[in-house]
């Protein structure tokens, strides 16, 4: 019997299956993205990502195998330079090749500034509620645009010039976040997870809005089909299945912070407010100004206050900040604290990480009661 070579079996093979060789590399920044990533290339191929889970996007300092994956990119799926400045320079320089996403410009996505005082005094529910009105119009839109190429290219526009009429000036804020986080290195703030972040402009925490990821999931899909026209019907399916999943998460998890109040909890940072304007539920404060440094004695004092005026129930930590500090807060409250984290370290990276995230801020805010 004649015996067919496996050289010309895998050969065979390969006709059948996807065409490696056709794939789209592809270079994402942190878990979240990766995941959103992952989910649009599921049975296609597996995208790269430069800042591995548990390490600091803001600080991170990237192994040859990372500057490698930019490098080699033809896509690269980022948040920003208002996350992950030291990572501005290797893009522009590494991924010469690739047609970089920056997520946190994408027209149409919710972008928050930051909250300001110990007790947010300056937020305001009736703004953020008519600002995910518009952005649901606005998303609506996008779906009925489906995979039109117009409005991909719409998505491609960053739309500075909205954001500079809202005030924010992007590259001012990266001096000022690079100048805060050069001057965080000499004061020997070195914290585990992601800090830094200087408040002002937009806050950069923008994946824990699942609102951005389903519109993001869209983008990735449109995106990777200009590279690779022969597997577009795969990443549109995908993409379309990950925001059915997401939709179902995001009522699972509305569902079950149906008894948790307004100002009923405090965070050490404030990481969180993209989760909370997308659930309605809003924290009544911070201890901490930022994730890289410690509160004053004063702010400790005002914040003190917020926590028995405000009846909080619970502080939320993350694995990195000192628990002594939270029980200094606490103390005489009556309150407990709950140790979560918006980066998901502890969760394993892939397409399921991204909800298995979403899910685990909703069941650890849920427990504030």
């Amino acid at each position: 019997m004649l015996k067919t070579p496996l050289t010309s079996v895998a050969a065979l093979m390969g006709f059948a299956s996807v065409s490696v060789a056709d794939v789209p590399k592809v270079a994402t920044d942190i878990a979240p993205v990766h995941s959103l990533v992952a989910r649009v290339m599921q049975g296609v191929g597996e995208p790269g990502m430069v800042v591995p889970n548990g390490a600091s996007p803001h600080h991170h300092s990237m192994r040859p195998s990372e500057a490698l994956t930019l490098s080699q990119a033809d896509v690269v799926f980022w948040i920003g330079e208002a996350l992950t400045p030291w990572l501005e320079g290797p893009v522009d320089e590494l991924a010469t090749e690739a047609h970089v996403v920056e997520l946190l410009e994408l027209e149409g996505g919710v972008a928050l500034p930051f909250r300001e005082g110990v007790g947010f005094e300056a937020h305001d529910h009736g703004d953020e509620e008519q600002h995910d009105d518009d952005h649901h119009d606005a998303h609506e839109d996008h779906d009925d645009h489906g995979d039109d190429h117009d409005a991909h290219a719409e998505h491609e526009d960053h739309d500075r010039e909205a954001h500079a009429e809202a005030g924010h000036d992007h590259e001012e804020d990266h001096e000022e976040d690079h100048e805060e986080g050069h001057d965080d290195e000499h004061e020997g703030h070195d914290h585990a997870g992601h800090e830094g972040h200087d408040h002002e402009g937009l806050d950069p925490h923008v994946w824990l809005s699942p609102e951005n990821a389903m519109l993001w999931l869209d983008v990735i899909a449109a995106e990777l089909s200009e590279h690779d026209v022969e597997n577009a019907a795969t990443y549109a399916a995908n993409a379309a299945a990950g925001k059915q999943e997401l939709k179902e998460v995001k009522a699972e998890i509305k569902a079950s912070l149906e008894s948790v109040r307004d100002g009923g909890f405090v965070v050490f940072h404030d990481a969180y407010q993209y989760f909370e304007h997308s659930f309605g539920i809003y924290a009544a404060g911070a201890i901490s100004l930022g994730d890289a440094s410690d509160p004053s004695p004063a702010r400790i004092a005002e914040i003190q206050q917020v926590v028995k005026q405000a009846q909080v129930s619970c502080v939320f930590s993350e694995p990195q900040f000192n628990p002594d500090m939270v029980a200094t807060v606490l103390e005489g409250s009556g309150a407990k604290t709950v140790v979560i984290d918006p980066l998901g370290a502890a969760l394993e990276p892939g397409a399921g990480f991204y909800p298995a995230l979403l899910k685990e801020l909703g069941a650890a805010m849920a427990s504030c009661q």
